[in-house]
């Protein structure tokens, strides 16, 4: 099974990011590991203990952390102590520490931050584009025509946090949105014209991850009467 996850280093030790559900590996890098070394990694501000290692008393264990949020889901490498997440929820997110207690006691951090899956874009028409248009039909008919030539779409996404909803025309952004909020719901707008004939795409994505739906103009896109045929009618009398 592959696992997905990012890592990358800062002043405040080394970030990694997960996708929820996936598993996620916190190297020690420890290159040499005396017989009488005590060693723990602890999870948040309040250190709770998650395992803790020494040969000389035997003792080679794991624990389930706070609200038994980690309950097997740990597990130690034997040989290099690296410490390995499995099933990773947004529960499991924050700050880790690996301590070595040696002759100095020395340390290494990790921040992990854990990404919920991406719900993939829905794009919908805006059927409020009729009424408006039946409403003003005692305008001028180059106006009437001119409206009736462009289709009004929207991009949305529900129950999501920490990403980024994108429009794009081929591979150039049109417009987007970005929201750190958990759990919130997104919309974003476009007009578009019934006879263009570009590829438009709408692009949910977070620092590991994307979901990506392709606008289908003939499917989405229809004139007040419903049919795109009097669109192509009116070009070929004008």
């Amino acid at each position: 099974m592959f696992f997905f996850f990012l890592s990358s280093s800062g002043v405040f030790g080394e970030s990694v990011s997960v996708m929820e559900g996936d598993s996620v590996t916190l190297h020690s890098d420890l290159t040499e590991i005396h017989e009488d070394d005590e060693i723990v990694w602890e999870y948040g501000a309040e250190k709770s203990l998650l395992a803790q290692i020494n040969r000389a008393a035997r003792i080679f264990s794991t624990y389930n952390g706070p609200d038994e949020r980690f309950r097997d889901r740990l597990k130690l490498d034997k040989q290099t102590l690296s410490l390995t997440i499995t099933n990773t929820t947004t529960q499991h997110a924050g700050l880790y520490k690996l301590k070595i207690h040696r002759i100095k006691l020395s340390s290494k951090t990790f921040n992990v931050s854990v990404y919920a899956r991406l719900p993939v874009p829905v794009i919908s028409s805006n059927s409020s584009q009729c009424s408006s248009s039946s409403s003003s039909s005692s305008s001028s008919s180059s106006s009437s025509s001119s409206s009736q030539q462009n289709c009004s779409l929207l991009c949305s996404v529900v129950n999501v946090g920490h990403v980024t909803l994108s429009w794009y025309k081929g591979n150039s952004l049109l417009s987007s949105i970005s929201v750190s909020d958990l759990s919130i719901s997104l919309s974003l707008p476009l007009e578009v014209e019934y006879q263009d004939k570009n590829s438009y795409s709408c692009v949910l994505n977070n620092p590991i991850s994307n979901q990506t739906t392709h606008l289908d103009i003939t499917q989405h896109c229809h004139t007040c009467s419903g049919t795109a045929a009097l669109i192509f009618f009116y070009y070929l009398l004008t």
